[in-house]
């Protein structure tokens, strides 16, 4: 099997900040997509790519499968993309945006365009595609990416060997967000001797949980070139990520799952078409003052969600700190306990107050199998909700109320509406103890828009938490497979937030499904802030809080500060720190509490005020030795993280800065390096235990004292 190699040159170029968009024409006609530093694009060694390969990934039903023994591995690359053919190329131009349109036909009267997008002062490009079927006859499609970026390395000659890593960031319940590399080798991403036979890691979520296993993000690193290539996608349902090999050339690709991965097929009636969820993309290689490549492509993806939060509510743009009593009555909120939660925190400085599940309960019956009626509790609330939204407002507090929108529990009357819930394969689809509401169903909106918007609205509430407590896996009955029934439904709920906010345009919403298993980009553009996990109380808190830096922004991440009465000095501290990795949201045991408890909770408060600046805008550098254990914990982790120029991930001229410490087990005195842009004069340290923090040259300077304790240390010009 000799490679003869398909031929390909340059086509066109396009600079989006200091990224550069290269489009690659083969002979055949296809078209690749290069991603490249600006100021490396000198330094491209080779095109890569012998076999060939293309922007546009899809398979309709009817063309033949790729071969090489890639069924059940990978769908890339099948006759539909052979036939693709080149025809032309657009910009679209804004005010403060450019989109490059590509297009493609496939001989059969489909249009395919590729639409690569960048808004100015971005770090990172979106992407879609576009499926126009033009022919007389219906299409169904079983695959159709949102991105693929190709020619990855074009740095190194050849195969690259031990210079390429594979990024990814796992997820489960309390214990989101754990980062994973693996090289090339060990994911046996090798070519073969004959480069036949293609190889393929597809990973990625199948459910309506969509950061359940993994986040939907990948990430390819050359090592020696010092460059990342990154992805996010933007996705409420099912997706996959692809990193393919071929030949020396890597591939990355992804987008909603497909008929392999997610049971997805879609029909597509003549004179129709069918759009792909957006990926976000970027590329760079380190800046001076980056210590870490990786974390620097992650918080460039990050950084694109800014001007959507820019755009939220006023009250959010200073960081408020807020209160949900969920810890402190476990589910049973009533108008009794929330006057005495009210007087308790009393002039502490909260300005949100959140009524959680529970405020709907039947008397002998659990919140979690309740939900779905949402009638108010007369015997919690005898003077009903109106009346506590209302002394919450009387306390100069904003108001907030949960509602799990899509589910419902056992109990509920709702749970027998069989026309309004979800089917597969005829029957109600159910798990242990809830049912699901088909959102795309007129009747399940007219209920929901009576009971989550009316009741909003009738009592005066202006923030809503947003929780989802389950998954219903492969999809469900209504559409023409089980992937394309849950993307429906998934689309049409997000169409629901999107109700929620133009019939209350002020309202502040919280992003939560069992704590982080819906912390992706699309979910992340429509609310203000996200619920980080429900580790409440778990000494990880600062792990998993960190790693999220990585995957949102600090700024919408909204962490748990429990507080018992007989927590010490250092373990409130441990709590309250833990919060200064994102968004202070405070719980627990506040009717019981001493003076000398308050006093060292105010100091948080304070010192999370002062810091609020640089969590908005900042950027992010981590230090950790912890072990491999996310639960038993050793070593230490460190924040540090410098306030940027506004809008930007420029740290140059840095003003502040602050390092958030954790020391999980007693230890001898370490040192860590502080970023060359970082300021050295230390102006506050927040701390409850007699750890020492001092500044030696370059170096802070932490001498421990106990295991479980933390610091924290504000730094100015």
């Amino acid at each position: 099997m000799m490679d003869i190699g398909i031929k390909r040159e340059l086509y066109s170029k396009f600079e989006f900040g200091d990224m550069v968009a290269r489009y690659l024409l083969q002979k055949n006609g296809q078209m690749i997509l290069q991603l490249v530093p600006k100021k490396m694009e000198g330094q491209i060694a080779e095109l890569k790519f012998s076999h060939g390969d293309s922007l546009i990934q899809a398979k309709l039903l009817g063309d033949a499968y790729p071969g090489g023994y890639a069924g059940g591995v990978t769908m890339r690359n099948s006759q539909t993309v052979e036939k693709l053919t080149f025809l032309e190329q657009k910009q679209i131009r804004e005010e403060n945006r450019i989109e490059i349109h590509t297009f493609f036909e496939d001989g059969g009267h489909h249009r395919y365009i590729h639409k690569l997008g960048y808004t100015n002062g971005d770090y990172a490009v979106d992407s879609v595609t576009e499926f126009v079927n033009e022919s007389d006859r219906p299409a169904t499609l079983e695959l159709l990416s949102s991105f693929s970026m190709g020619e990855i390395t074009p740095f190194e000659k050849g195969d690259a060997t031990d210079h390429l890593l594979v990024h990814r960031f796992r997820s489960k319940w309390s214990h989101e967000g754990r980062p994973l590399t693996e090289t090339i080798e060990e994911l046996q991403l090798e070519p073969t001797w004959s480069t036949w036979q293609p190889n393929s890691l597809r990973y990625g979520q199948i459910g309506s949980m969509p950061v359940k296993s993994f986040f939907p993000f990948g990430a390819v690193e050359d090592c020696k070139a010092q460059v990342v290539w990154a992805a996010q996608l933007e996705t409420e349902g099912s997706w996959q990520m692809e990193i393919y090999r071929r030949d020396s050339g890597i591939n990355i690709s992804g987008g909603q799952a497909d008929r392999e991965f997610g049971h997805w097929m879609k029909n597509i009636a003549p004179g129709e078409g069918f759009s792909s969820t957006k990926a976000i993309l970027t590329v760079c290689t380190l800046e001076e003052g980056k210590d870490n490549c990786l974390d620097y492509a992650c918080q460039r993806l990050t950084h694109y969600a800014q001007k959507y939060v820019n755009q939220a509510p006023k009250s959010e743009q200073h960081l408020p700190v807020m209160f949900n009593e969920y810890c402190t009555t476990w589910g049973l909120p009533s108008e009794e306990n929330i006057t005495g939660i009210l007087e308790a925190i009393r002039g502490h400085g909260l300005e949100y107050f959140v009524v959680d599940c529970g405020w709907f309960v039947e008397e002998g019956k659990h919140w979690a199998n309740g939900m779905g009626d949402y009638i108010p509790s007369d015997k919690l609330f005898p003077k009903g909700l109106g009346a506590v939204s209302q002394k919450i407002r009387q306390e100069g507090l904003v108001p907030g109320i949960w509602f799990e929108i899509d589910n419902v529990g056992v109990d509920a009357h709702l749970y027998q509406e069989e026309e309004l819930l979800l089917h597969r394969d005829g029957y109600v689809l159910t798990t242990q103890n809830r049912r699901f509401l088909d959102m795309r169903n007129p009747k399940t909106i007219e209920y929901l828009t009576n009971k989550v918007i009316g009741q909003l609205k009738e009592y005066g509430f202006s923030y809503m938490k947003m929780d989802y407590n389950d998954t219903y896996g492969i999809g469900c009955d209504g559409a023409e497979s089980l992937g394309e029934g849950l993307r429906q439904d998934r689309e049409a709920s997000v169409a629901f937030v999107k109700k929620v906010k133009e019939e209350l345009p002020d309202i502040i919403l919280e992003n939560c499904a069992s704590g982080g298993h819906k912390l992706e980009p699309l979910m992340m553009s429509l609310c203000s802030m996200a619920s980080f996990s429900d580790a409440h109380e778990c000494e990880n808190i600062p792990v998993v809080a960190a790693n999220l830096q990585r995957l949102i922004l600090p700024r919408q991440s909204q962490i748990w500060a429990v507080i018992r009465k007989e927590d010490s000095l250092k373990r409130i501290t441990y709590t309250l720190t833990n919060t200064f990795l994102g968004r202070m949201c405070f719980s627990g045991d506040v009717t019981e509490l001493t003076a000398e408890t308050w006093k060292q909770i105010d100091d948080g408060i304070a010192f999370y005020r002062l810091i609020a600046p640089i969590i908005k805008e900042g950027y992010s550098y981590f230090y950790s030795t912890k072990g491999n254990s996310d639960r038993v914990l050793t070593g230490y982790q460190a924040v540090i993280r410098e306030r940027t120029k506004e809008g930007t991930l420029d740290t140059k001229e840095c003003k502040e800065a602050m390092a958030v410490i954790h020391v999980f087990d007693k230890q001898e005195q370490f040192r860590i390096r502080l970023p060359q842009d970082c300021p050295r004069q230390i102006a506050g340290i927040y701390r409850g235990t007699q750890i020492e923090i001092e500044m030696d040259g370059d170096e802070l300077v932490v001498t421990p004292t106990q295991d479980m304790e933390a610091v924290a240390v504000y730094f100015r010009e």
